[in-house]
């Protein structure tokens, strides 16, 4: 069973700057809510209560938001924008936060390495609340914990198709066989390969189940030229073992980590609304 998930959130959000530079990307909101709530959200509605922050000391309000504010409680209590606050009060009264901080910004494999001290030989989910996703009925996270309670010894990672343009963006699978007409055994993966070079245009999103194993593997993994653990090479590792499944998920991501992709989640929601 599922019971943690990281969230690897230490990253500085250089693109959004200079607003970045007192409010956490994640702190940023899309339509009425923050990036991070989304994602915590999404943890919590997929049966999962440990919240694992993989953050740095700048950004404090994180921590804070998700912590009781007694005196703004008893402003409005009794008022009409007491609901607005009934999300915000599940997720504190349901979850259980740990944060932990990540000194260095070497790769989303380093990020995740820092949750080991907090784990047993468990596996766990992560969510990368860049990626805001939208589904009408079960989250991505539910899909792939599905997907987990059948193969419990495989890492499982979720995958959408984009252009063939579009793969030098993102981590790319090979498929080795396909499971049904949503799943697939990966037999390798490559980081942000070139159009002539990728094995398909499946691309690897912010949401992925891992197996202890991968620990060890992003332990043993080589840093890249910029000196970053890459988590697709860990779990490369681990897909030429056979330990790897890519759930192509139903539902729609939503890219926020730019401010263009920030501003269409925000028109996106908006009508929703």
């Amino acid at each position: 069973m599922i019971t943690k998930c990281v969230f690897p959130i230490a990253g500085f959000g250089t693109r959004f700057l200079p607003v970045t530079k007192v409010v956490p990307k994640e702190m940023l909101p899309v339509f009425s809510k923050p990036l991070i709530e989304y994602a915590v959200q999404e943890a919590l509605e997929s049966g999962i209560k440990d919240m694992v922050m993989i953050t740095n000391k700048y950004k404090e309000s994180i921590k804070n938001y998700f912590e009781p504010h007694d005196y703004l409680n008893y402003l409005i209590k009794g008022t009409n924008k007491e609901r607005l606050l009934l999300g915000q009060k599940k997720i504190s009264d349901s979850c259980n936060f740990y944060f932990e901080n990540q000194d260095e910004m070497l790769g989303l494999g380093h990020a995740i390495l820092q949750a080991k001290k907090i784990f047993n030989d468990e596996p766990f989910a992560s969510i990368l609340p860049d990626d805001l996703c939208y589904s009408e009925g079960e989250s991505v996270l539910e899909q792939m914990v599905k997907v987990h309670n059948q193969y419990p010894d495989k890492c499982i990672v979720a995958v959408e198709e984009v252009n063939s343009s579009e793969v030098e963006k993102y981590g790319i699978i090979k498929v080795k066989t396909t499971v049904n007409s949503h799943l697939y055994e990966v037999a390798d993966m490559i980081e942000k390969p070139n159009e002539t070079n990728a094995p398909s245009n499946f691309a690897i999103i912010g949401r992925y189940i891992f197996t202890a194993d991968i620990f060890g593997m992003i332990e043993k993994t080589i840093p890249d030229h910029n000196g970053e653990i890459q988590i697709t090479n860990a779990l490369r590792s681990l897909a030429i073992e056979n330990k790897v499944l890519a759930l192509k998920f139903k539902g729609k991501r939503l890219d926020c980590g730019s401010p263009e992709g920030y501003v269409a989640a925000n028109i996106f929601f908006k009508d929703l609304n």
